[in-house]
């Protein structure tokens, strides 16, 4: 089977499990449409993982194990944020200015055309932004930007682990642009 006929059986797949999802969530009035287009989200980003294990295994290592700390440190960030909350309880308002992080990142990876020494500057400009966030937080609600006991130290040293993620994922990036001719990229 050739990779274009591979491609379209998996991409007509998510299409029908969609199209399955929808038929059952209207006609049983069991989900809702949040529900629903959430779903729709899930499978997309399965199919989209699925088209990202392929396009990485045409790289070298370096740059897929760069891919894959990225993306972890992004999925970490995300759970903890929505589980714990990284600064103060998961209700505190301030959290979602750690929704800019993966935006920051996918935005500056596709400016970069995914060559790994633009993506090593977007991760080290992440840690960077990473630092500052609570920073910031402190800044405009210091009543609420703080563990209790651990106060804003904590915060800060828990932010500090996210940033060495996405440093060490930028510096991986980095080592793997000497690795092959970025420019004839395919």
């Amino acid at each position: 089977m050739s990779k274009v006929t591979k491609t379209k059986v998996i991409w007509a797949i998510i299409s029908i499990l969609i199209s399955i999802l929808l038929i059952i969530g209207l006609y049983n009035k069991q989900l809702q449409n949040k529900e629903i287009i959430a779903y729709i989200i899930i499978i997309f980003a399965i199919g989209g993982v699925y088209k990202l294990w392929q396009w990485l295994k045409t790289h070298n290592q370096k740059y897929r194990f760069a891919w894959y700390v990225g993306l972890a440190g992004i999925f970490i960030l995300a759970w903890a944020n929505g589980a714990i909350g990284i600064i103060g309880s998961e209700d505190n308002p301030a959290n979602l200015l750690f929704v800019t992080i993966p935006i920051i990142i996918i935005i500056w990876w596709i400016v970069s055309l995914f060559k790994p020494r633009g993506m090593s500057y977007t991760l080290f400009l992440t840690a960077f932004i990473q630092i500052i966030i609570p920073i910031f937080a402190l800044l405009i609600r210091p009543a609420q930007a703080s563990w209790g006991d651990a106060w804003v130290i904590g915060v800060i040293i828990f932010n500090s682990i996210f940033s060495l993620i996405f440093v060490i994922s930028g510096v991986l990036f980095y080592f793997s642009s000497f690795q092959k001719n970025w420019n004839n990229l395919k």
